[in-house]
C-alpha cells in the first residue's frame, strides 16, 4: 500500500527541536505523505540521551515524544564518528565541547583534537526510529552512513553541526558547500530516510485502537 495514502491527514511528531533537521526531514518525507511536526509545537521537552549507542538514544527520544503527545513519532540520533578518535564524538556529537550546546565550540574541539593526528577519515552516521505509539513493540529502524574526512579550515556556510569541516573527496566540497538538493540526495540522513520509507511501505502508522 502506498505510504502517502496512510499518512494523509495524520500527524507524526518529530522528536527534535533542531531547525536544520526539521528542514531536512520535511524536504525528504513531505513527498511521501508525512505531516511532520517538530516536538516544539507540542511543548515537548528534549529527552535525556543517556545511552552509548545511537539506536538506544533514538528509541528513547521517539517513545518520549509519542508518550507526551499521543501521536506516532519519528526520532533520529546521529553524529560524526572520527576513526582516529575511536569513533568520537559519536553519540556525544551535539555536546562534544560540553554545555551549552554549540556547533562552533564542538568544531573547535574536534579540530584541536585531530591536530596532532594524521588520519582525518570520518563518517556521519544516522539511526532513525519510528513508533506508532509510545509502547510500540515493533519500532521501525533504519540507518545510513556518509563517509568523508575532517578538514581544519571551515568551508561553506550551509548545513549545520560539523558540516563546514566534513570534506567529501568524491565531490570536492564540504557538506556545508552542498546545495540542499545535493545534501538531501547523499547524506547519512537521506540514506536512512529512504530506507525508512521503504520499510514503512507495509506498516500502518496509526496506533492500534
Amino acid at each position: 500500500m502506498n505510504i502517502a495514502s496512510k499518512t494523509a491527514g495524520g500527524t507524526v511528531v518529530l522528536a527534535s527541536n533542531n531547525a536544520g533537521k526539521v528542514r531536512e526531514f520535511n524536504a525528504l518525507l513531505g513527498p511521501a505523505g508525512f505531516d511532520l511536526r517538530p516536538q516544539s509545537e507540542f511543548n515537548v521537552p528534549e529527552a535525556d540521551e543517556p545511552f552509548m549507542t545511537f539506536v538506544e538514544n533514538a528509541l528513547t527520544k521517539a517513545r518520549h515524544a509519542s508518550r507526551l503527545t499521543g501521536l506516532p513519532a519519528l526520532a533520529d540520533d546521529s553524529g560524526v564518528c572520527v576513526n582516529a578518535l575511536g569513533g568520537a564524538p559519536g553519540v556525544l556529537s551535539a555536546r562534544y565541547a560540553g554545555e551549552p550546546k554549540s556547533d562552533a565550540g564542538n568544531n573547535r574541539k574536534l579540530v584541536a583534537d585531530l591536530a596532532p593526528l594524521a588520519d582525518r577519515s570520518a563518517y556521519y552516521y544516522c539511526v532513525l526510529v519510528f513508533v506508532r505509539h509510545a509502547e510500540d513493540p515493533q519500532p521501525v529502524i533504519a540507518d545510513g552512513r556518509w563517509d568523508g574526512e575532517i578538514v581544519a579550515e571551515p568551508r561553506g556556510d550551509g548545513g549545520f553541526g560539523y558540516d563546514p569541516h566534513f570534506w567529501l573527496p568524491q565531490l570536492g566540497k564540504t557538506a556545508a558547500q552542498l546545495s540542499a538538493e545535493e545534501k538531501n540526495r547523499d547524506s547519512h540522513r537521506a540514506q536512512a530516510l529512504r530506507a525508512l520509507v521503504a520499510k514503512l511501505g507495509p506498516v500502518s502508522i496509526s496506533a492500534p485502537r
